[in-house]
């Protein structure tokens, strides 16, 4: 079931609102779990039991860690270990395992054969969220959570349960025991996911439908031109795709009562590729920062180190987002990237022209963006030639098609990308304007309704991490 559905905007989240609101605030965690289970079984039935066999390891893994994380800390850190230990066995089997027999299969080791296993939805997220639990609770950010159903709803919540943002526990640790909904953070919950709604159904999908054109183009109606319109598409669909994803998710927190941390800041303003990963989901960043980077010793081992550490979080980032070589390269060419910025570039940046410095910037993060989209590297380098030259022409009919059609989706899609609607000149943002906005999120989703009955093409692009 994804947000972006007929099924879950008109059956689904109504009947959980009712339901949650009709329960007592004491019954409200249980019911939270509950339905969020039944969410995730709706599209992984098969992976339901693991995932409580999940929650309550990590549940078990954190009491023990705070039995004896004052009285025993060596025996606290054991505890810790095998709590790491089981959660990336767990997410390593499943995701990586094929992965790795496939390419031992490819060097003539054939004595492991490749399972094709289907892998758990959202698997990746759930599993950060699940682990940060115990290592919050060794470092005494938060106490151990004494009911295995609030944490199992921790886990499970459904907004944030199939691609994020990560929430920390120790982030939502207190909300999780009492909260106080009110109207006026429901009706703001209703604004944000509607806005992430209207991202997802008319921008992202749109932007979508248009790179998979592209992609499908023969080699003799190839162009410079397409090539390049069709990325900035897959740029402005992915943004849009995840960004709004998460608006969604952090809405229907608001609509229950949490405060879930932003996850996008908008990374297509940044000037250079460092701000960049300070403002695209950022709760993966913060994850890797707080969890990675730092315990292997971040900035504190002198230079050499840092450089090290900062290869292997971006190497480790990579392959979180996927088992293909695709991400591990993407995952180092970022590295790479952000490297030679901390060693040459970034205090030149400064003193150069700000629009020349996100020119440099977009270039970067959508040649990054075309070995995202493509898990077959030779279709990833094929297609970077095509951008750079290597199509039978530089600008064809086919070409000017796609950009007479779609320049004003580009044109809505460059806009939305910034943070326009939060300024002055927003008219909406005026107070003579400010009781149309009700009107607005109807009609809004009364347009976005209309999208998903005739789309055919609808897809979550962060679902397969």
């Amino acid at each position: 079931m994804v947000f972006s559905s007929l099924t879950f905007l008109f059956a689904y989240l109504p009947a959980v609102l009712a339901v949650y609101f009709a329960c007592p605030p004491k019954w409200r965690n249980p019911v939270l779990l509950i339905v969020s289970l039944f969410f995730y079984g709706w599209g992984e039935p098969v992976y339901v039991l693991m995932m409580i066999f999940s929650i309550l390891a990590n549940w078990f893994f954190g009491a023990e860690v705070g039995k004896y994380r004052e009285s025993d800390k060596e025996k606290a850190k054991k505890w810790l270990i095998v709590c790491v230990v089981f959660n990336l066995l767990l997410l390593g089997f499943f995701k990586y395992f094929d992965f790795f027999a496939e390419n031992l299969n490819a060097v003539g080791l054939t004595f492991i054969k490749p399972l094709k296993l289907g892998l758990p939805i959202g698997i990746s997220f759930y599993t950060f969220q699940a682990m940060s639990y115990p290592i919050d609770v060794y470092r005494f950010d938060t106490d151990p959570q004494k009911s295995a159903v609030n944490f199992g709803a921790y886990v499970t919540m459904f907004p944030q349960l199939i691609a994020g943002p990560i929430v920390r526990y120790k982030d939502i640790a207190a909300q999780l025991e009492e909260r106080h909904e009110n109207f006026d953070q429901f009706y703001e919950g209703i604004l944000r996911f509607t806005a992430g709604l209207s991202k997802k159904v008319i921008l992202a999908n749109s932007c979508g439908q248009v790179f998979e054109t592209v992609q499908q183009l023969p080699a003799s109606q190839s162009s410079v031109v397409a090539a390049w319109i069709g990325i900035i598409c897959y740029t402005f669909q992915i943004y849009f795709d995840f960004s709004g994803y998460s608006d969604m998710a952090i809405g229907m927190g608001k609509m229950f009562g949490f405060d879930f941390l932003e996850n996008f800041n908008y990374p297509y303003i940044s000037k250079s590729v460092t701000e960049f990963w300070r403002r695209w989901h950022m709760s993966l960043s913060y994850w890797f920062r707080d969890y990675v980077y730092i315990p292997l010793g971040g900035n504190r081992r002198g230079f050499r180190r840092q450089i090290i550490n900062i290869m292997i979080v971006w190497l480790l980032t990579g392959f979180w987002h996927g088992a293909s070589w695709n991400f591990v390269l993407w995952g180092v060419f970022y590295g790479i990237v952000l490297i030679f910025e901390k060693l040459f570039l970034l205090k030149k940046l400064e003193k150069m022209p700000g629009w020349l410095c996100h020119v440099y910037t977009m270039l970067v993060v959508i040649i990054a963006w075309v070995f995202f989209a493509f898990t077959d590297l030779s279709a990833a380098v094929k297609y970077l030639g095509m951008m750079f030259g290597a199509a039978s022409a530089f600008i064809n009919k086919e070409a000017i098609f796609f950009l007479r059609n779609n320049l004003l989706l580009l044109c809505i899609a460059a806009i939305a990308c910034t943070p326009f609607a939060k300024t002055k000149y927003n008219p909406f943002n005026r107070k003579t304007f400010a009781s149309l906005i009700p009107l607005l999120v109807l009609i809004a989703l009364i347009v976005c309704t209309a999208f998903i009955v005739d789309a055919s093409y609808n897809p979550f692009l962060y679902f397969r991490f």
